[in-house]
């Protein structure tokens, strides 16, 4: 990362937290100490009241930026809670996008909320013994193939099986149960509806090739599942 975008991501950083240290800062960037010393400086002399507290890092003067959204108090604390809900999701790619727009969001907290939020993160615990070793990091991945009609291709490991199959799918929805992303898919290997929990996709690739929209409804699908249409059952 060059200076400038670093830069900017450090000045979103202190608007997230209270306090930063530049060991957090250096690890954050894999930059050495010296050079978030450098880019503090550089912040300062744009104008950036940065300020230095002895033994404990780096803060904003409270009150520089006057945010376009403020959020209350329950508003924040419904973030906080929804943040360590994510957190004990299997998708990697999932977990690192909705960080980094925490950290956006946090950045507009006025200083009592923020305050308020860090005290709350602290004393909030999410506890599951559900929780699989197993994990994926094609969620955020998929979820644009949705959007935006993309093909994709995998090699998808069924429960139980060591054979991997490849399938060329038309991704439709996601939906998540007891901690695992499920996706639904039109399969053009099965020509129908399937279901495959995404920490058994085992590699996947987004095509640049765009299907067309099968009008896919959840409440629909279900529907049918429940008046006995079995699919593959992807729980397992």
């Amino acid at each position: 990362m060059s200076q400038l975008p670093r830069l900017i991501s450090i000045l979103t950083l202190l608007k997230s937290r209270r306090v930063l240290t530049a060991t957090e800062l250096s690890d954050k960037f894999g930059v050495s100490i010296r050079t978030i010393y450098r880019d503090i400086q550089k912040l300062i002399e744009a104008g950036v009241p940065v300020i230095t507290i002895e033994g404990r890092g780096y803060t904003l003067m409270d009150g520089y930026t006057v945010a376009p959204v403020q959020f209350t108090e329950k508003q924040a604390n419904a973030l906080i809670t929804a943040q360590n809900l994510v957190n004990r999701t299997n998708d990697s790619s999932f977990v690192a996008n909705f960080e980094e727009a925490m950290i956006k969001i946090k950045s507009v907290f006025r200083s009592s909320i923020l305050e308020k939020s860090e005290l709350l993160n602290s004393q909030i615990h999410v506890f599951d013994t559900r929780i699989e070793n197993i994990s994926s990091n094609a969620l955020s991945e998929i979820q644009l193939a949705i959007t935006n009609f993309n093909y994709v291709e995998i090699n998808y490991r069924k429960a139980d099986d060591p054979h991997i199959s490849f399938r060329k799918i038309e991704p439709c929805a996601i939906y998540s149960t007891e901690n695992k992303w499920i996706l639904i898919a039109w399969c053009h290997l099965r020509l129908d509806y399937r279901a495959f929990r995404i920490d058994r996709i085992q590699h996947f690739k987004i095509l640049q090739d765009h299907f067309e929209d099968r009008k896919f409804s959840m409440q629909h699908h279900f529907r049918n599942e429940s008046r006995g249409k079995g699919h593959e059952n992807p729980h397992h």
